[in-house]
């Protein structure tokens, strides 16, 4: 088998890098610092549903096909935090509930059916959900995983498959001009292969020219919080929210912790953490869990989403022959690792990616 070098040592590098090892791929995975980047700071939501929009209909069937391999991943991996508990969406205003009804509807149209909650309903599943919450959606199928729980998982699940670890920042891939030829290291180092994985996340469209303009950095800060004695307990469930118009999510951890996110701009590549940021994000959870206003504040973080023109993830061929992509994942990377292995895995063995994903459709739109 040939060697496969992957850059990007996130939730989708790690996982496609631990797939093609336990298949028997020599594999080397590139980064200068593992398991570090957006995946780090993720909330872990593993939701097609209830991230659904009109017009993103294919990002849908392909969430829910990831999210239906999930089960089957976390039992092959081990212990990674997989919580099944389920989801809920609140809205605090008549504007939020019309557009969860509107959501609802969307999905009622796609043979994807939702369970609409009044405000009482809600806090009968989630006491933690305030008053101010006035109704929702239960989405139990919607689940989550604990993001560093799952990186360790992985990282030792790729080093147990034999996964080669480099610890340097890659700067390009490099080809003949018919086939690719490996990847040089930012000191000018060169590693020989003739099968290259992009899994750079949002810097991807810096390694090669074809795939320049296809990832762009998508900021989102998120909080840590800890739950401390004497207040209200946290949800069990992940609770996602509309508030005034502005989406909100909290995402439970073992031992009391909640992520909160997610704020979304595009400023390059910045990741400082700004103060609206955070204040936005403490008023809009706190709206809907009023509770969290005694919890400890422990952690504020920034990444950076991969995004896509169209928010579909560039999961394929592309280039020249050996340049693979599996990067563009936006908000989705944790959801959508099984199926991204998984495909990276057939397009090694000569079969063809996921249509949807194909990151040659805007090379044919451009035509």
């Amino acid at each position: 088998m040939q060697q496969v070098i992957v850059i990007g040592a996130g939730v989708i590098g790690l996982s496609c890098a631990w797939r093609a090892a336990a298949a028997g791929w020599p594999v080397t995975l590139v980064d200068p610092a593992p398991g570090s980047g957006a995946s780090w700071v993720a909330g872990g939501m593993l939701a097609p549903v209830t991230e659904a929009w009109p017009g993103e209909e294919r990002l849908l069937d392909l969430g829910v096909a990831s999210l239906e391999r999930w089960p089957g991943f976390a039992a092959d991996l081990g212990p990674c935090g997989l919580r099944t508990e389920g989801t809920v969406v609140a809205a605090t205003g008549s504007g939020d509930r019309a557009e969860l009804d509107a959501l609802a509807a969307h999905l009622a149209g796609l043979g994807r059916d939702v369970e609409r909650l009044s405000g009482r309903e809600l806090r009968r599943l989630e006491p933690a959900i305030g008053p101010d919450v006035r109704g929702g959606l239960c989405v139990p199928e919607d689940l989550a995983v604990d993001n560093r729980a799952l990186l360790a998982a992985l990282r030792s699940a790729a080093a147990r498959a034999g996964v080669r670890s480099v610890e340097a920042a890659a700067a390009a891939v490099v080809d003949d001009g018919e086939r690719v030829t490996g990847v040089r290291l930012a000191d000018g180092t060169v590693l020989a292969a003739p099968v290259v994985v992009v899994a750079a996340g949002a810097h991807s469209g810096t390694l090669h020219p074809a795939l320049d303009g296809l990832v762009r950095p998508v900021k989102g800060e998120i909080l840590r919080l800890a739950h401390r004695p004497g207040a209200f307990p946290p949800p069990r469930r992940t609770v996602r929210a509309l508030v005034d118009g502005r989406p909100v999510y909290a995402v439970p951890r073992d031992g009391g912790g909640l992520v909160i996110g997610a704020t979304q701009t595009e400023t390059g590549f910045d990741t400082t953490v700004t103060a609206g940021g955070v204040r936005d994000l403490l008023r809009d959870a706190e709206r809907v869990l009023p509770g969290v206003a005694e919890y400890a504040l422990v952690e504020t973080a920034a990444g950076l989403r991969p995004g896509t023109p169209d928010n579909r993830p560039l999961i394929g061929a592309l280039g020249p022959e050996g340049l693979l992509a599996a990067t563009g994942h936006g908000r989705n990377g944790m959801l959508l690792a099984p199926l991204t292995a998984d495909a990276v895995l057939g397009l090694l063995r000569g079969e063809p990616g996921p249509a949807d994903a194909d990151p040659r459709r805007f090379q044919e739109v451009s035509r």
